[in-house]
């Protein structure tokens, strides 16, 4: 998301002296992606972030992926991931590819000092239930439910939750999350006839500036394996900062739908594109116009790309008997549509309170044991009259 921003103290200029009162220079630092080639941000810290006194032995956290047939539509009652934990040690890996990981949490430990930094993946996670605050290096962000949270590779960060009632769903991208190329303008300016505005985007604030000594331990990820680092100056001991590069909010509230006479493609429903899948938003709206619409979806085999649907809230109009935190996968390749009498019930129907994330993958998804543990038996046959 190349849109400037900075928070904090800085220098005029970039790569220049920039002295403490006491006469002591601030530690510059370029947080830089695909090399120096694309979006990067500069930090100034009290001291070099590079005071590393030990780093312990590492940690495997691959996800426990099962060797099962990809061709079965599957449903997962997400609400019966145990709440255990806080916003890191919570996560379950349900489903994922060699582009992506998807995972539930519950984490219940409103704060546990816990710092982090994902150096694999950029991350989303949406804020199912829970308030609380994203801290981080550049800055904080509070956040409500419906928030989708953008958390680039290789922030620095922490979340803590008001209570303990907290359920979050979380894609681990491995490679950065974009607002699709048609809703840009030649030079990133979100064009007119986008769903998403500028003005919706909520950046960091209150910069928190810590100049603290100490032993501070943050956890890193890296080919899925978890470093714990000891660093000896505090890890938000950011003084100023600037740049495109920045952890982010935008809510699916937020998300203005584009609608027609006919049903529409899901691609209208785009949030974010990465390489190989892309993010949709299902929220309220009109249903189509047309004197003889059919408002919803038609049946469909989608022959390049894996379906994951994240339910939300409201009633979902294709689908019967799904509740809040359910996840359905469809397939590539094979046909799924409404469930029986979804076509009958919709006739007619003006608008519909549906709120749902999407997931379309281009590369078949593989499903973790943890995912068999929350399966909805038989969901192939729920389209059976």
């Amino acid at each position: 998301m190349a849109h400037y921003h900075k928070l904090g103290s800085i220098p005029k200029k970039r790569h220049v002296t920039y002295y403490k009162d006491n006469g002591e220079l601030y530690a510059e630092q370029l947080i830089s992606s695909e090399g120096f080639s694309s979006e990067y941000t500069l930090t100034y810290h009290h001291y070099p972030p590079t005071l590393v006194t030990e780093i312990e032995e590492a940690v495997d956290v691959s996800p426990d992926f099962m060797e099962l047939d990809l061709m079965v539509k599957r449903n997962f009652s997400g609400f019966d991931v145990k709440p255990e934990g806080d916003f890191l040690t919570s996560r379950q890996v349900v489903l994922g590819n060699q582009d992506l990981y998807i995972a539930l949490a519950a984490p219940n430990i409103k704060a546990s000092g816990i710092f982090y930094k994902n150096s694999q993946a950029h991350e989303m996670v949406f804020i199912h239930k829970g308030k609380g605050v994203l801290k981080t290096m550049l800055g904080h962000i509070d956040f409500v439910p419906g928030d989708h949270l953008i958390i680039p590779k290789g922030i620095i960060y922490q979340m803590e939750f008001e209570g303990d009632d907290n359920r979050l769903f979380i894609v681990e991208s491995f490679s950065p999350f974009h607002f699709p190329k048609r809703y840009l303008s030649n030079s990133g300016q979100l064009l007119e006839n986008a769903p998403i505005y500028e003005r919706d985007i909520r950046r960091p604030e209150r910069l928190e500036s810590i100049d603290e000594l100490g032993d501070y331990k943050v956890l890193i990820k890296r080919d899925d394996k978890l470093y714990t680092y000891h660093y000896e100056s505090h890890p938000f001991d950011v003084v100023g900062w600037d740049g495109c590069y920045y952890p982010y909010a935008l809510s699916i509230h937020e998300f203005e739908p584009i609608t027609g006479r006919i049903h529409q493609p899901p691609p209208v429903h785009q949030t974010w594109e990465a390489h190989n899948f892309v993010t949709c938003a299902f929220v309220p709206r009109l249903f189509d116009y047309h004197p003889q619409a059919i408002p919803a979806p038609y049946n469909h085999a989608n022959l390049d790309s894996d379906e994951v649907l994240y339910y939300v809230d409201g009633d979902f109009m294709s689908r019967n008997n799904i509740e809040k935190g359910q996840i359905t996968l469809h397939p590539m390749g094979v046909a799924h549509g409404p469930h029986p009498g979804a076509v009958q019930r919709s006739i007619g129907q003006k608008e519909t309170q549906e709120l749902a994330v999407m997931v379309d993958t281009f590369k078949p998804l593989k499903i973790t044991k943890q995912a068999l543990n929350i399966e909805v038996k038989d969901y192939y046959k729920s389209w059976k009259s």
